[in-house]
């Protein structure tokens, strides 16, 4: 399945904007229960306007609020990004520090948030258990575990270090685009043949090819040997389809 997933996404990456590690942390701050796409069409003004963590913690919060609303959750995601603003000038001389610990003490940062910073900005190893991550590996039988700490330790002992960071973007793509929560497209999956939880979605690939999303499902039906079998418009219409949240 590695193998397989390798293949289907050689290029996935974290999709949040970000060109340092405070505009990552900011950036992940936002994307809370918020589509990447709808962040990523905040934060080039806000990163404009808040350049630096002091910029972030004597922001006007009426401001900082009006700026992320769309985001969802202004309100707290605002006290979360002035509060780490503070905390960052206060302890860590405004820098994003690179270390697990001393990044899940500071407010509106997590364990899932530190390791998208470490591994997207610092080139730490980490695993990312979001909704996505957790719900394939449990399906692909790889763990049973449910709190995101231990299911983050149990796929640490099965994959070696080095792939962690790429592992999370490659099964977060995957349950975005093809394995969904509440309707996987199985019919239209590369890992189907590989895969323990096959068919809690339709297995009709003609069917299940019109819940693939993104503009890798031409390549991933192809991959997964069933683009014959789908009419060109049904693989077009995917294409189209944002990817989910």
């Amino acid at each position: 399945m590695l193998r397989t997933l390798t293949e289907a996404y050689p290029d996935a990456h974290c999709e949040l904007d970000f060109d340092t590690p405070l505009e990552l942390a900011v950036a992940t701050i936002l994307s809370a229960q918020c589509t990447d796409k709808r962040v990523n069409e905040v934060t080039p003004a806000l990163f404009a306007k808040y350049p630096t963590a002091a910029d972030y913690a004597g922001a006007d919060r009426t401001e900082l609020e009006e700026m992320i609303r769309s985001t969802g959750f202004f309100r707290n995601k605002a006290t979360s990004l002035m509060g780490l603003g503070a905390a960052l000038v206060e302890q860590y001389d405004g820098e994003v520090p690179a270390k697990l610990a001393q990044l899940v003490k500071l407010p509106g940062i997590g364990r899932k948030t530190a390791n998208v910073i470490l591994g997207n900005a610092f080139e730490v190893p980490g695993i990312t258990v979001d909704t996505h991550f957790g719900r394939l590996v449990r399906r692909w039988g790889w763990t049973e575990e449910e709190d995101p700490v231990k299911v983050e330790h149990a796929i640490g002992e099965l994959i070696p270090r080095k792939e962690w960071t790429m592992l999370s973007h490659r099964v977060i793509f995957h349950g975005r685009r093809v394995c969904h929560s509440r309707k996987p497209a199985c019919g239209a999956c590369l890992l189907a043949k590989d895969c323990p939880s096959y068919g809690l979605g339709p297995t009709e690939p003609a069917v299940a090819a019109k819940l693939v999303r993104g503009p890798e499902a031409p390549r991933l039906l192809e991959l997964a040997g069933v683009v014959d079998e789908i009419p060109e418009s049904t693989i077009e219409q995917a294409a189209a389809k944002e990817p989910m949240a």
